[in-house]
C-alpha cells in the first residue's frame, strides 16, 4: 500500500476525531470515536512501519494505454443508450461487450456472467432505489 495513501488516511482520521472533541466532549458523543480512531492510527502506524521495513520492489514495466479509450466508449455508450435499452439489456449488452474487449472468448462464460449480473443488478437496484428505473425485461 502507498505510503501517502495511508498517511492520508491517518490525517483525515485525526482530523474527524479533533473536530468531533470541539463539538462535544460528552462520553456518549464520542465513546465510539475514540477507540476507532485509536485502532486505525495504530493500523496506519504498522503500515507505515512494515512498508519501511519492506525491501523495495524492482521497478515494474509500464503498460500501454491498451484499450482503455475503447473501454471508456463502449461505457458512453452504454449510458447513451439506457433510456432505450433500459439497465437491464444494457447492463447485460454492456458486459457481454466488455468481456469481449478483455479478451474473453468462451462464450457460454460471457453470455452467462453477463446475464446473471445484469438481472441480479437490475432487480435489486430495482427493488432498493425510490425511483423507477428504465427497464426493457424486468417490470419498474
Amino acid at each position: 500500500m502507498d505510503a501517502s495513501l495511508v498517511v492520508a488516511l491517518a490525517a483525515l482520521v485525526l482530523w474527524y476525531c479533533v473536530d468531533a472533541l470541539s463539538a462535544s466532549r460528552h462520553i456518549l458523543n464520542i465513546i465510539l470515536i475514540l477507540p476507532v480512531t485509536a485502532v486505525v492510527l495504530a493500523l496506519c502506524a504498522i503500515q507505515l512501519a512494515r512498508e519501511a521495513l519492506r525491501p523495495s520492489p524492482p521497478a515494474q514495466k509500464v503498460e500501454p494505454i491498451g484499450n482503455a479509450p475503447t473501454s471508456f466508449a463502449l461505457f458512453a455508450g452504454f449510458v447513451v443508450a439506457l433510456p432505450w435499452l433500459g439497465f437491464d439489456v444494457g447492463s447485460c449488452l454492456f458486459l457481454m461487450a466488455y468481456l469481449w474487449l478483455q479478451g474473453e472468448r468462451r462464450w457460454t462464460w460471457i453470455f452467462g456472467y453477463s446475464l446473471t449480473f445484469a438481472s441480479t443488478a437490475s432487480l435489486f437496484f430495482g427493488a432498493m432505489l425510490p425511483y423507477p428505473m428504465p427497464m426493457l425485461v424486468f417490470p419498474p
